[in-house]
């Protein structure tokens, strides 16, 4: 399996295609056993000693043996532990709604921000912005966000996006946002420096030295959607260079 999974890295799978133990993979009886280990990422799903397609795209790999779909996806499924950008919709309470962008809107308490407490309430508005993680993220509950990591800190959570500009992109943009050493965070920054949050969600948060550059850096992220690194080093030159 681990041998047809690498060959297979780079091409376009869809939903139904599965991948299973070969001859070559099966465990000698008189050899050291060697079990095999895949790690699924996203798009792929792991049945008995088979490996199914879930989500049409590209399949990628990374050392050792990760392996994940890389696709063009906008719909967002919350997950435990994932950071988000969300809107305050509605502030009932002590409960505070918070949209998402997913099927259903979170719920966010006014005790999940650090150093709030019964007296001393945070100030969040209906229309804020806030950066939360996901407490509960089950298909059969109600999503329910936190603005502070398990020692209670807020580690860059809490309320935010004074002067700057909200905008969606596909999933598999933001993945590669958040990559260590991402070359299109490198390439953007040495074209106009700018405060940038990515929410796992699919929104992006930027805030440049001017409202012309703001808006020029998310026609850039956005038009990076579906191009290729070469088209996109062309891009960001031509905008160097002032032609655009």
């Amino acid at each position: 399996m681990l041998s047809t999974l690498k060959e297979r890295t780079g091409e376009v799978l869809l939903p139904g295609d599965e991948f299973s133990f070969e001859t070559d993979d099966s465990i000698s009886l008189t050899g050291p056993v060697r079990p095999e280990k895949v790690v699924c990422g996203p798009g792929l799903r792991r049945s008995g000693d088979r490996v199914l397609v879930c989500k049409s795209g590209v399949l990628r790999h990374k050392q050792p043996h990760m392996f994940w779909m890389d696709s063009q996806q906008r719909r967002y499924v919350p997950a435990k532990g994932e950071t988000i950008i969300g809107i305050v919709t509605v502030k009932s309470g002590d409960v505070f709604k918070v949209d998402f962008g997913g099927s259903e809107q979170a719920s966010l308490s006014y005790l999940a921000f650090e150093g709030s407490t019964k007296r001393n309430r945070p100030n969040v508005q209906v229309g804020d912005l806030v950066f939360s993680q996901f407490l509960i993220a089950n298909k059969d509950m109600e999503p329910e966000l936190v603005c502070v990591d398990s020692s209670g800190r807020a580690n860059g959570m809490g309320v935010f996006g004074g002067g700057g500009l909200v905008f969606t992109v596909s999933l598999g943009l933001v993945r590669r946002l958040l990559t260590p050493h991402s070359e299109v965070l490198a390439d953007l920054q040495q074209l106009f420096p700018c405060e940038l949050v990515v929410g796992m969600n699919g929104r992006l948060w930027v805030k440049s030295s001017s409202v012309q550059q703001t808006l020029v850096i998310s026609n850039l992220l956005q038009s990076c959607d579906t191009m290729t690194a070469q088209q996109r080093r062309q891009l960001f030159r031509r905008v160097a260079q002032g032609a655009l």
